[in-house]
């Protein structure tokens, strides 16, 4: 017995569970910038309390990669993910790798950098794909509703 292959999500879904993940991402960026910080002032190397632009950057790119490859390669979710029932799943014939969630994460930067074009693609493209989910050779799913919040409440008998 086939089981239907699972619906490709809506865009508002995923932006939606892109805000959601935003949110986490902003304070991990901020706790690691302010660790590196806290590292610079140790060795007395503080010339004027700042980090150059460049590395306050690059911790950013580091760790926007670092939290969604971590969250995709274990379960195919980030948290926002998980609170819009998305799922990251490699095409046919692909395998999720370290790789292919970097190549993700670049391709969702490029396609956001030409002016939002890259995600708007999915309301033309008849499978709902995004130009990162073709660069990665992975895909967002739609995952059913889950069935545990639908247990039958029991009554407790009255004294």
């Amino acid at each position: 017995m086939d089981e239907a292959p699972l619906p490709p999500p809506g865009l508002l879904r995923r932006l939606i569970a892109m805000v959601y993940d935003t949110l986490l991402v902003i304070p991990l960026i901020m706790a690691v910038t302010a660790v590196i910080l806290g590292i610079q002032h140790l060795l007395g190397e503080v010339a004027d309390d700042l980090l150059p632009p460049v590395v306050v950057q690059s911790i950013a790119i580091f760790c926007c990669i670092g939290f969604f490859s971590v969250f995709w390669l274990k379960s195919g979710q980030t948290l926002g993910m998980q609170a819009w029932r998305l799922k990251l799943v490699p095409m046919a014939g692909n395998e999720l790798s370290f790789g292919r969630a970097v190549t993700r994460c670049g391709g969702a930067l490029l396609s956001a950098a030409c002016f939002g074009l890259g995600y708007l693609w999915c309301l033309v493209d008849r499978r709902r794909r995004c130009w990162h989910d073709y660069l990665s050779g992975t895909e967002l799913v739609l995952l059913p509703k889950s069935s545990r919040n639908k247990t039958p409440k029991t009554s407790t008998p009255a004294e």
